[in-house]
């Protein structure tokens, strides 16, 4: 079965390559080798140099793993989708949140 490509928005594939930059960054800060932080991180370094391109491809377990080798960034995850405000807003309109997303057909 061949592998899908991963299509994003020219935004969304810019903002996930400003976070591989700051990673990369975090990474020389601390003058830390590719070669430490992915035996670390327990990711090769061509993971890593995919992390720090910020590539769509690379499981976010991996970027997971890379900023805990960076001395425990990852707990900044915690920080994603934290204040949604599109979210709160529906709430408070008392709009029935579907717990689940509908089901697609295949075309």
């Amino acid at each position: 079965m061949p592998k899908r490509a991963v299509v994003l928005l020219p935004k969304t594939q810019e903002i996930l390559s400003q976070m591989g930059e700051q990673i990369k960054l975090a990474r020389l800060r601390r003058r830390l080798s590719s070669d430490l932080v992915a035996a670390r991180a327990g990711v090769s370094r061509t993971t890593l140099w995919a992390v720090e391109k910020g590539s769509p491809s690379v499981a976010i377990g991996a970027y997971a793993a890379v900023l805990q080798a960076l001395n425990n960034m990852d707990t900044d995850l915690l920080l994603v989708a934290k204040d949604d405000e599109l979210g709160r807003k529906l709430q408070d309109l008392e709009l029935p949140v579907r717990k689940r997303a509908p089901r697609q057909e295949d075309d």
